[in-house]
């Protein structure tokens, strides 16, 4: 049988991604499911809505047969490095044939020759990002525009900066980079997006796909019954339990008070320690603390926010300051390594079938149950786990231990 390879973060799981899963089977022709799923925080640099376990339990509700957990050290990284990690973790599974990913264009054929020109990092692209972001440019800009300017030999490079521009365009040929990288057999596959844009905050009024981030909204300020039209049945009722629980629903603004302190207890030095903490930013940080009309993330975000900094990369730099990560650890020769380890979060009974499948073939141990101290990596896991856990609306000690505590989901 064959088996299908998504990259996810379900934060929540909602009808655009059914869509996108039951599109996924039919292009692939697969029978199977593998889902490598980030943790609690997520690669915009933010928490998620619920826990790591909760949204297992969406997507083996929805049909994914097996679900692996990214590491916290890839999940919250620009695109490079977050597509680098996940495409390392399932190629190293053994067991699967096909990735298929979400994207504007819907067309693979020009992400995946630029993909080719781009995996050599040829000299000229370094020396293009270089030049636009000596400008002011942000870098996501600058990648497009370097690497559109590189492969557009016959092409319009216009029409290629402007496919770049889109996140699950850039996202997507990010994988294609990776799979090119690590010599991979894995087979790529693009389905196309539909409905809302992914940054778009509004949900439509007709129509059942929304964007997450219009559905945390609605989640967020109207509240289960707001989201209710966009999500599925079995999505809806998990995060009216993870609500009833008080396990949920996590934001920014829950973890204030441990952000504001770690920026206040530390020189603008130790600051400069930390992962995506650069050029000066640490100052910024600083200073900013002095100025802020009120004591939140979002005032925080707001007074140091750049032109050359986009928002995405300034909460992921406020992640890395929450969870203590250190710069010297997630150099880009550290991260090109891949993850270390593959953690099984969830599975079915074909799912079962997959984990006995993969433990013969992976390149990687293949953890089930975790014992304290198992890699370094890991302790970064669990502590990303237990506070995110902190920052539910009631914390308990056992929920911020539950990596040690719980057993995979089984369904």
């Amino acid at each position: 049988m064959k088996t299908l390879g998504m990259i996810v973060e379900y934060n929540p799981l909602h009808n655009g991604h059914v869509h996108h899963w039951e599109e996924s089977l039919r292009i692939t022709g697969a029978q199977r499911t593998v889902a490598v799923m980030s943790g609690p925080f997520l690669q915009r640099g933010e928490p998620a809505i619920t826990d790591k376990w909760s949204r297992t339990e969406m997507a083996l509700a929805m049909g994914v047969d097996l679900v692996l957990e990214l590491p916290v050290a890839y999940a919250v990284q620009p695109a490079e490095w977050f597509a680098h990690g996940a495409v390392a973790l399932l190629h190293a599974t053994g067991i699967v044939d096909a990735l298929c990913f979400g994207s504007e264009s819907g067309d693979i054929a020009p992400l995946r020759a630029l993909a080719r020109v781009l995996a050599a990092e040829p000299a000229e692209l370094k020396a293009g990002i270089a030049q636009r972001l000596s400008s002011g440019t942000s870098y996501p800009a600058a990648y497009a525009g370097a690497a559109a300017a590189l492969a557009a030999e016959g092409e319009d490079g216009a029409a290629l900066a402007a496919l770049m521009q889109q996140p699950n365009n850039t996202l997507g040929l990010h994988y294609l980079i990776a799979l090119e990288r690590l010599g991979s057999t894995i087979k790529p596959f693009t389905v196309a997006r539909t409905g809302s844009g992914y940054h778009e905050a509004v949900a439509p009024a007709d129509g059942v796909i929304a964007s997450a981030t219009a559905i945390r909204r609605l989640l967020l300020d109207g509240g289960l019954e707001a989201a209710s039209p966009y999500i599925p049945a079995a999505t809806l009722e998990i995060l009216r339990r993870e609500w009833q629980a008080e396990r949920a629903p996590l934001h920014w603004e829950a973890f204030r008070q441990p952000l504001l302190n770690a920026l206040i207890t530390r020189s603008p030095q130790q600051l400069a320690e930390l992962h995506e903490v650069t050029e000066g930013l640490e100052h910024r940080l600083r200073q900013s603390l002095y100025t802020l009309p009120q004591p939140s993330v979002e005032a925080l975000l707001t007074a140091i926010k750049t032109r050359r900094y986009t928002r995405t990369k300034l909460q992921r730099m406020c992640t890395h300051i929450l969870l203590n990560h250190a710069k010297a650890d997630m150099t880009p020769d550290e991260l090109a390594k891949g993850p270390s380890y593959i953690r099984v979060l969830g599975f079915n009974r074909a799912g079962r079938e997959l984990l006995a499948r993969m433990k013969q073939t992976a390149t990687l141990p293949v953890w089930v149950k975790l014992s304290a101290g198992s890699h370094p990596h890991l302790d970064w896991d669990t502590a990303a786990a237990a506070i995110h856990a902190a920052g539910m609306p009631r914390p308990v000690i056992r929920g911020m231990y539950a990596d040690y505590l719980r057993p995979p989901i089984m369904v």
